[in-house]
């Protein structure tokens, strides 16, 4: 596995997580330059549904320094790529068991 670019690191110690997925994210081609240089921030994120898919909430991607005009909005919605199973299994547990979904990691 390769080193993580960011941890939230008291979710695990706020939350009991039951079940974990693994979960691309879309991304614009500033915030993939901002994420290779290492800068990120997840710690007060969360994952919310929006129609038939799950958005990433609060993730803090700050501008890529060389980007300028092109910089991407640090803390805009970023959907979540998961297959429909897995989508329609966390759609099931936020609005039937009122679950919350919270991002650990991205590497």
């Amino acid at each position: 596995m390769t080193k993580p670019i960011a941890e939230n690191r008291r979710a695990r110690y706020d939350y009991f997580i039951e079940e974990t997925f693994e979960a691309g994210i879309m991304l614009t081609g500033t915030e993939v330059k901002s994420l290779r240089v290492g800068r990120a921030n997840i710690a007060e994120s969360y994952a919310s549904v929006e129609g038939r898919e799950i958005k990433l909430i609060n993730a803090d991607i700050p501008p890529y320094g060389q980007a300028n005009r092109f910089n991407h909005e640090p803390r805009r919605h970023r959907k979540l790529l998961l297959h429909r199973k897995q989508i329609d299994k966390l759609i099931g547990a936020v609005q039937r068991d009122g679950r919350t979904l919270i991002p650990l990691k991205i590497y």
